[in-house]
């Protein structure tokens, strides 16, 4: 670090954080910051499996458009959270508000338990959903900016791919809780989101050793604790790696102070720097958003509707489904920082779509078993999950750093939006026959062809490329779109 004319900073501190070798330090930021995206599978798991369950007259005794109400309520809450935390991330610091975001979360969950009727369930659901929303854009920035670069996308979609280990954890604890021959149906229900604030809590400590992201000081003047922390960080690489040093970093870029950013500075980010980029984002978010909540949250009426599985063996139809979505970005991964950002993303999009159009009308025939439309779904997922990790990846590298969290947030907000009467949507489907299913799945299926289409035409290649090449942060030295 030296000083540059006109008062600036000539800082290199993004390109040692890119050149950095894989190791434990890494493994610990991807543990930390990932149980985010298991917590949030853990919750929606937890609910789709307790749909039914929810509905008996010795829990809340709901009816099924109300549990898509409820499913709604906590996305409704992961909204609000997003746009309020993601200002306070971006202005105040990652590491405090992914502290604070996961003890709300955990505050929540707990009331959840001892919810009384559908209004107090609904209520603490949103406070879930806000901690949630608040999550997401904490930690995506904070793995963005401290995972190098030539590992990014894999990364990043494996760790939004924990999203359904959550999912698989989830359903595992509903065999045993839901089961009234172990535990009373009236208590197993609370115990499980119990259980669920037990697991985000022993995250806490986790991330207690995580370090502010260095480069969100280094763009707020913070330079001396910018420089601390990286230096830290190689420290802790080099013991990690053995190695007896580290390689050079190449380059450098000027830093200039400026004021916070704020939701006017995003706006006009967003809609007169990096229109395309923008109408990219919406796109991949609106799209997977829409069909990943329709059909998550509502599978498991499928099943005991349609095919007389019990409420309290969900659970084990819900595993191979968790499986096929964990294994879509984890096998995938890689080929999207070797392959590309481009090909992948719109491969993944299309071949989910096309596979859910195929499996809503083999249901709407008749031709599945309860086993055959589980293996379906998790074939139709295995894509959709790559390609829905991606979008968060497309979106949250796309912008410049000082807008990074209040980006991500405003994607969210519209993904949701176009997401929160998705399991209302389908419950009202469920409720009505086969045939409003099938139409429902085509119509899902249509919405991920329209996303593949984007990024085929509009995709940024991102793979490879350090955050602040694929975007100029707003106190460099000048700001065009790439």
């Amino acid at each position: 670090m030296h000083a540059a004319p006109s008062g600036s900073i000539s800082t290199n501190i993004p390109q040692r954080m890119d050149r950095l070798p894989w190791s434990r330090w890494h493994w610990l930021v991807v543990t930390a910051l990932g149980v985010t995206w298991m917590l949030d599978g853990f919750e929606v798991s937890i609910v789709a499996a307790l749909g039914p369950v929810l509905t008996h007259s010795t829990t809340l005794h709901l009816t099924e458009s109300e549990v898509g109400l409820a499913a709604s309520a906590y996305l409704a809450g992961s909204v609000l959270g997003a746009v309020v935390f993601s200002y306070l991330t971006d202005r105040q610091g990652r590491k405090k508000w992914f502290m604070l975001t996961l003890l709300l979360y955990l505050s929540a969950t707990v009331c959840t338990a001892l919810s009384w009727n559908l209004e107090s369930f609904m209520f603490f659901r949103f406070l879930t959903g806000a901690g949630i929303g608040g999550e997401y854009a904490a930690i995506n920035s904070a793995i963005d900016e401290l995972i190098p670069a030539r590992w990014r996308g894999q990364a990043n979609l494996a760790i939004n791919g924990t999203w359904w280990l959550g999912t698989a954890v989830g359903a595992l604890l509903t065999i045993v809780l839901l089961n009234p021959q172990f535990i009373p149906e009236e208590l197993g229900w609370r115990l499980c989101f119990g259980l669920g604030a037990v697991l985000g809590g022993s995250i806490v400590f986790l991330r207690r050793h995580l370090p502010e992201s260095p480069r969100w000081l280094m763009t707020h003047g913070r330079m001396e604790e910018a420089e601390a922390v990286v230096s830290g960080i190689e420290d802790q690489v080099s013991r990690d790696t053995r190695l007896a040093a580290l390689p050079p970093p190449e380059g450098s870029m000027t830093i200039h102070t400026r004021q916070h950013a704020t939701l006017g500075t995003v706006v006009g980010q967003l809609l007169k720097i990096y229109p395309r980029r923008t109408l990219l984002g919406i796109a991949l978010m609106t799209t997977q958003s829409f069909m990943y909540n329709a059909i998550s949250f509502t599978y498991p009426l499928v099943l005991v509707k349609f095919y007389d599985v019990p409420s309290s063996s969900i659970g084990l139809y819900i595993l191979p489904f968790a499986l096929g979505n964990f294994l879509g970005p984890l096998v995938l991964g890689r080929f999207f920082d070797t392959v590309g950002r481009k090909p992948m993303i719109s491969g993944c999009y299309a071949a989910a779509g096309c596979l859910l159009a195929v499996t809503g009308y083999l249901f709407w025939q008749g031709l599945f078993t309860s086993v055959s439309q589980t293996l379906a779904w998790s074939a139709v997922f295995f894509f959709a999950s790559a390609g829905a990790s991606a979008a968060y990846l497309t979106v949250s590298e796309i912008f410049p750093l000082e807008i990074r969290a209040m980006a991500i947030a405003c994607f969210f907000v519209v993904a949701q939006g176009a997401g929160i009467v998705a399991p209302w949507l389908y419950g009202q489907l469920i409720e009505s026959s086969a045939t409003s299913i099938f139409y429902g799945y085509l119509f899902g299926a249509g919405l991920m062809l329209i996303g593949a289409l984007a990024e085929l035409f509009m995709g940024i290649k991102a793979e490879g490329r350090s955050l602040e090449s694929i975007a100029t942060p707003l106190s460099a030295q000048k700001t065009s779109e790439g």
